[in-house]
């Protein structure tokens, strides 16, 4: 499929803008980010439950094109309704977080999005080094098919449905996923480490949480006993616990049994230095070198 970068400033909006993107590639902590969100926006007093992420989905996904009365005869299909149905979204004139894979991109010259949609977008950013070990463990793959996979060029995720692909999110390489996001002129991105959000937890959910409130041009003031509770009932490891006691309708399931894969799963243990060999890492600090160098990871 042709792609193409969006990032010219659009000067005609609607009055209404109402979709806050939650973006990241694949395995970045963009599931993190949107529970300590739902747990703060969406909770009384920020207690979390999985229930809660209903109230940020994800798009695009197969719920969104499952009732067209056609079939998507290519992967790239539905692309030609991505604008329409994030118009259908708005027409409430509601603001609304969506958890976002989807590279920043044009897809046979139909936008994901636009300035008319979309009011801004919070980008989440991992070291590709530590990235690498999760897509493994989420895809069932080994690492050597994991760097393949974040630097080939045309990379999609598709899911299909009889004979219609219904499912389809437009990745590329993790090169130019990030920067589609990251340079990015449409609207105001905020871009968060996954590190910051990991050592420094409360810190940076008040830097989202008041970018978001400025873009809503909220009153509000931040609650700061509200986004502590969020915080501890979002810690990895009662993620970790909630999963394994109550099961996550989002974990992958294992192509070798059908049993689920579980989606937290290492946390800070991920660590590239320890589970990649050298050869590996040789190989991604080439590749990634100027990211790695844009974002401190060095």
């Amino acid at each position: 499929f042709k792609k193409s970068s969006s990032c010219s400033r659009s000067c005609d909006k609607y009055k209404f803008t109402m979709i806050i993107w939650l973006s990241s590639y694949p395995k970045s902590g963009n599931t993190w980010l949107r529970s300590l969100l739902a747990s703060y926006y969406f909770s009384k007093e920020g207690d979390f439950n999985f229930n809660l992420l209903k109230n940020i989905d994800q798009f695009p996904s197969y719920d969104y094109f499952k009732n067209y009365d056609k079939t998507f005869i290519n992967p790239t299909d539905t692309a030609e309704f991505w604008i329409e149905e994030q118009k259908k979204i708005n027409s409430n004139n509601k603001v609304k977080f969506f958890k976002t894979h989807n590279a920043l991109c044009k897809i046979n010259n139909y936008s994901f999005t636009d300035s008319k949609n979309t009011l801004a977008a919070i980008y989440i950013i991992r070291d590709p080094r530590n990235v690498i070990t999760s897509l493994a463990n989420h895809y069932e793959i080994d690492a050597d098919h994991a760097f393949e996979f974040m630097t080939t060029e045309q990379k999609a995720i598709t899911q299909k449905k009889e004979n219609s692909y219904v499912g389809f999110v437009a990745l590329f390489s993790w090169i130019f996923h990030q920067e589609s996001w990251t340079n990015n002129k449409l609207f105001p991105t905020l871009v968060i480490r996954y590190e910051d959000l990991q050592n420094e937890t409360f810190l940076t959910l008040k830097k989202v949480i008041d970018f978001i409130e400025k873009q809503i041009n909220s009153k509000n003031s931040f609650n700061r006993d509200k986004a502590k509770k969020s915080v501890q009932s979002c810690d990895f490891e009662r993620l970790k616990k909630l999963e394994i006691n109550e099961g996550f309708n989002e974990s992958p399931i294992s192509k070798k049994d059908n049993s689920r894969i579980n989606f937290f799963k290492l946390g800070k243990d991920n660590d590239y230095k320890k589970l990649l060999t050298e050869e590996l890492i040789s190989k991604m600090n080439l590749k990634f070198k100027n990211e790695i160098k844009k974002f401190n990871y060095e």
